[in-house]
């Protein structure tokens, strides 16, 4: 098995696991101090990732790249709490979320080029009927 398989199903686990951390947060404290509590979290982690990394030699537009990308997830985090603390059920937002991925698909063509096969088109048509089934809730009577 190729080793980013196994590192794919750790990331399943754990962005599931964080979903309920983030419910759990978000009726508890209000969706900015989520974020903070979310930042000091990611800060834990880099003298770990300070060990094992490379820094030195790293332009400038790489750096610009892995900035915004954290500024972006950052943000996205953010409006994801405020969702779970205006009383969003986790079980439906934060799967709901997990369909960024057909942005990225939109942004890929465009920007680099890429290509879906039939295949691959027909899992992100599958992947928005599934949003949309997802998200749907009967009005109360």
């Amino acid at each position: 098995m190729p080793p980013w398989i196994l590192y794919s199903c750790v990331v399943i686990v754990l962005w599931g696991v964080v979903g309920l951390f983030q419910k759990l947060g978000a009726s508890r404290i209000s969706a900015r101090s989520l974020l903070v509590w979310l930042t000091v979290g990611y800060l834990l982690l880099v003298p770990i990732l300070l060990l094992r990394t490379q820094i030195s030699g790293l332009s400038w537009r790489t750096i610009m790249i892995g900035t915004l990308g954290g500024f972006t997830n950052g943000l996205g985090a953010w409006y994801l709490f405020a969702s779970l603390e205006a009383g969003a059920k986790a079980s439906v937002a934060v799967p709901l979320t997990a369909l960024n991925p057909l942005v990225t698909i939109a942004l890929a063509l465009p920007f680099l080029g890429e290509r879906l096969t039939v295949l691959q088109w027909g899992g992100a048509t599958a992947a928005i009927v599934a949003g949309a089934m997802l998200s749907y809730e009967k009005e109360a009577s």
